[in-house]
């Protein structure tokens, strides 16, 4: 799969790896309901930290098109609330069982 952190470039990152992101998903969206703004930049460093760790980076000139789009780190919390708006179920895609 392919993530893009924008501002940052793409990533590719294996489905070995889906479950332990969308942990880290559902951490960000507890983040964002409570209002929190420490857990909210914890949550969100660590998600975007674990798709760097995981992820292979991929040429600034790839032209492969991003399965998923991430916020980078300096996003508000009012900035990743529309995003999910736009994405529905958490920023990761739910692994299928």
């Amino acid at each position: 799969m392919i993530m893009r952190v924008m501002g940052e470039g793409q990533f590719e990152v294996g489905e070995a790896h889906l479950n332990r992101l969308n942990e880290l998903d559902d951490e960000l969206l507890t983040a964002l309901e409570s209002g929190d703004e420490d857990h909210f930049r914890r949550a969100l460093g660590e998600l975007l930290g674990a798709v760097k760790q995981f992820g292979t980076p991929l040429a600034d000139d790839s032209l492969e098109p991003s399965d998923l789009i991430l916020p980078d780190a300096e996003a508000t919390i009012d900035q990743v609330r529309e995003l999910l708006r736009s994405e529905g179920d958490g920023l990761i895609p739910g692994v299928p069982e």
